[in-house]
Order: C-alpha cells, then sequence, then structure tokens
C-alpha cells in the first residue's frame, strides 16, 4: 500500500478509535456540543456550508461526509469516481449527476411504499458494486448458510419492533456483565487509564499510547514515522491532528462514538443510557456463543451488544453513525480480558468499519495514576495551507 494513502486512511480509522469497554450515564452521553451549549448558534445545513447542494438540502452540514462515506461503502468507489478532485463542487461528471437521481429515486422508493421509513439504501441493491448486480450468482463453493437463511446486520428486527426470544432478558445481561466486569463499585473506582500498545493496519504495526480521565476524557497518540496521529475528546469537543495538516473537528455522530469510549465506567451505566432493551436471541462471535441485546436511544441509532454465554462479558459492540442515507456500523470486538485491581479490561480489541479495520494490542496499562488535564486540551487551530490556485 502506498505510505501516504495509508497514512491518510490510518487517521480516517483512528476517527473511530475504541477504548476498551468496561464501565456512561444517560447525561453524559447527552453531553451537548458547543454550538447547543452557547444556545445561539444553530447547526448549519449542508446547502449553508457547501456549494451546489442539490439532493441533500435540508439535511445537517455534519452529516455531509458521512453520507459521502456511505456512497464509498455501498458502492465500493473513492470519492474520484463522483467528484472532480479539489473541485467537489463541479458537476463535470456522469456518475455524480447519476448519483443525483438515484438518492431521488430511494427517497421515493420509501416513501411511496414504507411509509417514509428508510427500508432502501444505496446498500441493498449496490452490494458494494458500482454496478448493481441483476442477476443471481451460481454457487461455486458449499453455502454457509441455508436459503432463506438471515445474514448480515439488517435482517435484525426493525427499531422498536419486539422479537421473542427465550432466555435471559437484556436487563438481566446487563447486570451479568457488570458483575463479570468486577462489580459496580469496583468500576466506578476507576479515574484514570494508560495504555501503551501497538496497532495493526495494512500489514504494519505501530506504537500507540492512550490516555483515558473521568469524565469523558481521552486521547491516543499513534506514532508513525511522519509524526503522531491523535485522537481526542475532551468531554465537550474532539478532534483528530495529522502531522503536517491542520486539525480536523470531529461532528455527528463521531462525537457520540468518542463520547461512549472516553468514558470509564461505560458496564456500569449501560441500562440508564437505553431507553429500551431487549435480548435478540444469540449468535456465535469467533469461538463464543454470544446473547444479543439491542439497546434503543432516544434520537440515536441504537447500539447491539454481544455478551459471552459463559463469561458474561461484552465480546463485540456495534454502534451506528446517522447519515442521510442510511447507517454507517462500527464494530469493535473485545478480547484477551485480564484483571486490573479488581476489574476485567480487554487488552485487545479490533474496530472494523466498512473502509477499514485495525487492531489494537495493550502491552502496559495502569489505572488510577496522575494524568495531567492539560493533556487533553486542544491546540489552537493551524491556517490551511496556500492552495495552488495555478490550474
Amino acid at each position: 500500500m502506498n505510505l501516504k494513502r495509508m497514512h491518510v486512511s490510518l487517521v480516517a480509522l483512528l476517527m473511530a478509535l475504541c477504548a476498551p469497554v468496561i464501565g456512561i450515564g444517560k447525561s453524559r452521553l447527552l453531553t451537548p456540543t458547543p454550538a447547543r451549549q452557547a444556545g445561539v448558534t444553530v447547526p448549519k445545513k449542508a446547502e449553508e456550508q457547501f456549494k451546489n447542494i442539490q439532493v441533500l438540502k435540508g439535511t445537517p452540514a455534519e452529516q455531509v461526509f458521512p453520507t459521502m462515506q456511505f456512497i464509498t461503502a455501498s458502492l465500493g468507489v473513492e470519492c474520484e469516481f463522483c467528484h472532480v478532485q479539489n473541485a467537489f463542487d463541479k458537476d463535470d461528471k456522469k456518475p455524480k449527476q447519476t448519483a443525483r437521481k438515484m438518492m431521488e429515486m430511494m427517497f421515493a422508493i420509501n416513501k411511496n411504499n414504507f411509509d417514509g421509513h428508510r427500508e432502501v439504501t444505496c446498500y441493498s441493491c449496490h452490494r458494494g458494486n458500482a454496478h448493481p448486480v441483476a442477476i443471481p450468482a451460481v454457487i461455486a463453493d458449499e453455502p454457509l448458510r441455508k436459503p432463506g437463511e438471515p445474514h448480515g446486520m439488517e435482517s435484525g428486527p426493525n427499531p422498536g419492533e419486539a422479537k421473542n426470544n427465550e432466555g435471559p432478558t437484556a436487563e438481566h445481561l446487563i447486570d451479568k456483565y457488570v458483575q463479570a466486569a468486577g462489580g459496580e463499585a469496583a468500576i466506578q473506582k476507576v479515574n484514570s487509564r494508560v495504555m501503551k500498545g501497538t496497532i495493526d493496519f495494512g500489514g504494519m504495526s505501530l506504537p500507540i499510547d492512550i490516555y483515558a480521565k473521568d469524565p469523558l476524557k481521552r486521547i491516543s497518540f499513534t506514532h508513525m514515522a511522519e509524526g503522531d496521529n491523535i485522537t481526542a475528546f475532551d468531554g465537550r469537543e474532539g478532534w483528530l491532528g495529522m502531522s503536517g495538516h491542520p486539525l480536523r473537528e470531529m461532528h455527528g455522530s463521531d462525537l457520540d462514538g468518542a463520547a461512549i469510549d472516553a468514558d470509564l465506567h461505560l458496564a456500569a451505566h449501560l441500562r440508564q443510557m437505553f431507553s429500551e432493551s431487549r435480548t435478540e436471541g444469540t449468535e456465535k462471535i469467533g469461538d463464543h456463543d454470544a446473547y444479543v441485546v439491542v439497546g434503543q436511544r432516544e434520537g440515536k441509532p441504537p447500539i447491539r451488544l454481544y455478551f459471552d454465554k459463559q463469561t458474561g462479558l461484552l465480546v463485540r459492540l456495534v454502534r451506528f453513525g446517522e447519515t442521510a442515507l442510511g447507517w454507517l456500523p462500527t464494530q469493535i470486538d473485545y478480547a484477551d480480558y485480564r484483571d486490573v485491581d479488581g476489574v476485567k479490561v480487554p487488552y485487545r480489541w479490533t474496530l472494523a468499519r466498512p473502509s477499514g479495520r485495525f487492531t489494537i494490542q495493550v502491552n502496559e496499562l495502569k489505572q488510577n495514576v496522575p494524568v495531567d488535564d492539560g493533556r487533553f486540551a486542544k491546540p489552537p487551530a493551524t491556517p490551511e495551507p496556500p492552495k495552488n490556485t495555478a490550474r
């Protein structure tokens, strides 16, 4: 892989860098953004921040980039498939015109056939291909599932649709997780965590340092030859630092994910986090049989939790980012749990998105050690480098 491309790709993945989950109260998860805290700034619409917005008028500006990511994941293409490089507002390319028509068609299908509910998305037909496959493929190998058996995240019931399953209730499974992780009292005693390890991505292994402090402060440093890549959240704002580039702000679902990842007491507050939760049977996660719990959140996409049937520990968490066209999934698998000061902490986790995946392996972990608040201070913004206009 080209080193520059890999560098940029790693930064994109680190936007969703996930902390080990052992322990967010409802009030914390709903921490307002600076715009809401100020009480005067109204979030911009797409057409107020970007040029030549047509189909996505009225969409929050913070959803534009995630929406473009949803298209790239659904079609298996890059930005240049539709856009002119460094001139994204231009309409020179036919695929951009086609994309607008396809979005309008998708909106119309959902409005006219599903009461406006988003049942059909780009991915429904494209499945990672620029051109939808209209002819069923022949079976080259033995089928991995029986004909008609559902598969994928989209196979679950619709939000709010109850599904009767035998087995423990969602509340029981969450309580079991808290006890398996060490109990609420032990979890609440953790006020800081410092981790050193490696991040494996694109065939490379790089050193990484992660600092977390209660309440809701977290920063990671991935050490690369070009300089450190930084992903940070200070309890209110989140940003990404890339050597040689201006800071990149987090918005929308990235902030939501950062707030979850930064909390040191997530397990102890999961029940408060959900307005409703239910068990949806079991699934196989690697070698583990796991109960699946879906937690609904007011005004936000749900979260799927997978608890090991034997240990009760969390082995997978799936959260979704909202876009104008559909949900973008982020999946985190947890492994190598170890006891630290009476609390079970995963020393390895793998984060996967449609755009790629990485694995972090912790080699050294300390809890309840002093961590200066200044470490989480947002650096001053640097101006964008001048662009070459001689074209």
